[in-house]
């Protein structure tokens, strides 16, 4: 074996390590997404969090938000395919009821709840939020006579669930969650469910809305 040869494997360990520092200052087009992540998150030291899906550890992608943190903006899409942002959510006290899809038998009857719940809540607008295209919102809201809780999309960037720590990448659905906003954006309320087929805490939940409404 020539010289040439028996330093090829040393050369190509040290291509990956600076192809890994390269992608966690700049975007590197040539590195799968799921290496340039991972790159990131070591050279950021990011704490990988999970939730249990199925039985599963999963990681989630974004930060774990708090009680006082202000509430990140994203972009949504409504039932008839507009924009939403975090303004355009209102100015007054709001709950953010996430969930995985509509078609499970857990956020039917989370969004149930909730618009049992709205008629009792002067003043707090109450959103439903999943990768579900709007299509499907429409038609399981129409189904279920659902008109208090608005649906918001996040399939078209997934922005809400990276900016609010709700998206499960592996496959591209919400870990179930509930954040309780008021009229400064300021997060009142903060629930990440562990397990994705558990139900989130309603009553805190609406404790809060109420107690800052």
């Amino acid at each position: 074996m020539s010289l040439r040869q028996a330093g090829a494997p040393k050369a190509r360990a040290r291509s990956s390590a600076e192809r890994c520092v390269k992608a966690s200052t700049e975007p590197v087009p040539q590195l799968p997404p799921y290496l340039a992540k991972l790159c990131q998150m070591a050279a950021t030291k990011e704490t990988t969090r999970t939730t249990t899906l199925q039985g599963k550890e999963v990681p989630l992608t974004g930060p774990e938000l708090k009680v006082g943190d202000k509430a990140p903006n994203f972009s949504v899409v409504d039932s008839t395919l507009q924009a939403v942002d975090l303004s355009g959510t209102g100015s007054g006290m709001r709950i953010f009821s996430v969930v995985p899809s509509l078609d499970t038998p857990v956020c039917d009857a989370q969004t149930k709840r909730f618009e049992e719940e709205a008629e009792k809540l002067d003043g707090v607008k109450i959103y439903t939020i999943s990768m579900d295209l709007p299509f499907a919102q429409k038609r399981w809201c129409g189904n279920y006579g659902i008109n208090k809780v608005s649906m918001l999309s996040d399939h078209r960037s997934g922005s809400f669930g990276e900016n609010y720590g709700t998206l499960i990448p592996d496959v591209r659905i919400e870990s179930r969650a509930i954040f309780v906003v008021d009229g400064n954006n300021t997060l009142r309320h903060v629930e990440y469910v562990k397990a994705v087929g558990d139900h989130p805490d309603y009553e805190a939940a609406l404790k809060a809305a109420k107690a800052s409404s």
